[in-house]
This record gives C-alpha cells, structure tokens and sequence, in this order.
C-alpha cells in the first residue's frame, strides 16, 4: 500500500541514518581524541581505573624527583668520605715516616696540619639542598634521614609511602658543639678522641687528642705508635662508613629505575583500557562515511517514491 501520509520507507531510511550519523560522530570523537574511553559515559569502570593509575603515575613522578634529590646526597657524602680516607691515608703515612729516627718531627707536623685543615674543609663543604650528613653542629645534628622511595596503593585504596632511611651517625666526621668546639666523644669520626683495640684484642685504648688536633712534635716511638694504632681504626671505621653509604647509593638507583620502569607499565595498561586502536577506528570511520552517503541517497528516493504519486493524477 502507497499512503500520502504515511512515508515508512522514508523513516526507516531516515532512522538508518541517524544511527550511521550517531556511530560516525563516535568513530570522530575516538580519531580526534585518541581515547575509546575518554568520558565516564562511555566506559564508567575503565574510566575510573585509568582516571586513579593517571594520578598514581603523577605521585611516582614525584617520587623519581626525590630519589634525584636523595641520589645527590649520598653522592656528596660518599665523595667526601672517600676524599676524607685519601687524607686520613697520607696522615697515617706521615705518622709511620716520623717514627723513623733522626726525623724532624716538626716538618712533618706541619705537613700533618695542612692535611687537617683540608680534613675540615672536605667535611664543611659536603653540603647539598642545606643537608651536610659528613659535619654536624646542633642545628644539622646527626641522626636517620628519610629518601622517598615509592608510591603505594594497596587493595583497599589505600595509599602510603616508602622510604630508605640512613643513620648519618655512621657518615659522620665532624661533630661541633653550639660553640664550635670539637664533641670529643661523640659520633664524628674525626673530632672523636681516637681510640683503638689492644693486642689482647678485646681492651679499648682511648687516646687523648682527636685526629683533628693531634700533634706529633714531641710525641716519642711509643706515643707515634699509638697514633698510629688510632689513625689506622678511624681508617678502618671510616671505610665501613664509605661502604654503608656506597650500598645506600647503588640502592637509590635500582628504586630510580624501577619507579621508572613501573610509570612505563601502569601507562601501558591505562593505554590497554582507554586508548582507541586508531587502525580500527579509521577502517570503521571509512565505513561509515560511505554508509552514511548511502542512507542519504536511500531517504532521497524514498521521499522521490511520495512525489511520483502525483504523475497518476495527471
């Protein structure tokens, strides 16, 4: 039946029409955007998933500007502890030359002060971002400092923060009181009285002068050999020192390179969930474009098909 007011193949054509209009203008939105979820509406789940890893993501980036941060200080401290033994080991070679007999010990203490005069310079200049982890006065005192290590997110949603800690009492090599004197037997190295274990291997011998100010000119064989005794164990306590923070450095950089290797991952499965596989959406975006020239030429002759009714009145 043919019926002036009622045009079915016209609205079947135009209602094709509209749902090839409706999927095109999804197809451009995904082209344009590179997202097949870019919106709540279009995926609420995904959405949601993607919208919580994008901020993760942004917290770890922060995270590898604090491990950068903690990377600088532990290189700064471990230069200057490895620069500090190189002195302290020319001090100990000065010390077994002045036991040598007929020896102008005075030359040699001279030489001796120089060497702790750059001791001192070494230590007050391994400062960065305001911290100094080698020289301590009681407004940077020793004690633990925390290097953001990573950003985490358990199943419940709840997040937290973990840290590397070290205790700088162990990198410490000079310790001054409020009024710039050395702490004698606190945690400097340095400033600390030297001490040394006994032959019997368990009596600890505590000297009565620091290697900082010790003074060799009058000291006789016996006083040189246990200035010898005590420089060799700050020696020794002081390449303990240096491992310590060389194992913190080398483990700030393995958590740099996995907090770098995780953003990689999770921007990867956001990308799995949300991003549009742009092959595709172009093949359908061709498809439609041609289907939506065809649902045009449809409605144009379903709407010619009405108009013909007119030639059987002629």
């Amino acid at each position: 039946m043919t019926s002036i007011m009622t045009n079915t193949a016209a609205m079947t054509a135009l209602a094709t029409l509209r749902s090839i209009n409706s999927s095109m203008e999804t197809t451009q939105d995904r082209v344009s955007s590179g997202y097949r979820v870019g919106a709540a509406a279009d995926n609420a789940a995904y959405w949601s998933i993607a919208t919580t890893m994008r901020s993760d993501n942004k917290a770890l980036s922060t995270v590898q500007d604090a491990l950068g941060l903690g990377a600088a200080k532990t290189d700064v401290a471990y230069t200057a502890m490895e620069s500090s033994i190189d002195v302290v080991d020319e001090i100990k070679a000065k010390l077994v030359a002045a036991s040598e007999p007929g020896v102008d010990k005075g030359k040699i203490q001279k030489e001796i002060t120089e060497l702790q005069n750059q001791l001192i310079s070494i230590a007050k200049s391994a400062s960065f971002s305001g911290e100094n982890w080698v020289y301590n006065d009681p407004n940077n005192a020793a004690g633990t400092k925390s290097i953001v290590g990573s950003f985490n997110r358990d199943a419940n949603g709840n997040v937290s923060l973990t840290t590397l800690q070290f205790d700088t009492t162990k990198s410490s090599l000079i310790e001054v009181d409020a009024s710039g004197d050395y702490v004698t037997n606190g945690s400097g190295l340095l400033s600390s009285d030297l001490e040394y274990t006994d032959t019997d291997g368990t009596t600890t011998v505590t000297l009565s002068y620091n290697l900082l100010e010790m003074d060799i000119t009058s000291m006789t064989v016996g006083d040189l050999a246990e200035a010898i005794s005590g420089v060799d164990a700050a020696l020794l306590t002081m390449t303990d020192a240096a491992s310590d923070l060389g194992a913190l450095n080398s483990r700030v950089t393995m958590q740099n390179d996995f907090v770098a290797d995780l953003m990689d991952s999770i921007e990867k499965g956001v990308g799995r969930l949300v991003d549009a596989d742009m092959n595709e959406e172009s093949t359908r975006l061709k498809a439609l474009q041609t289907q939506q020239q065809l649902g045009i030429q449809s409605l144009s002759i379903a709407n010619t098909n009405s108009q013909n009714i007119l030639s059987l009145f002629r």
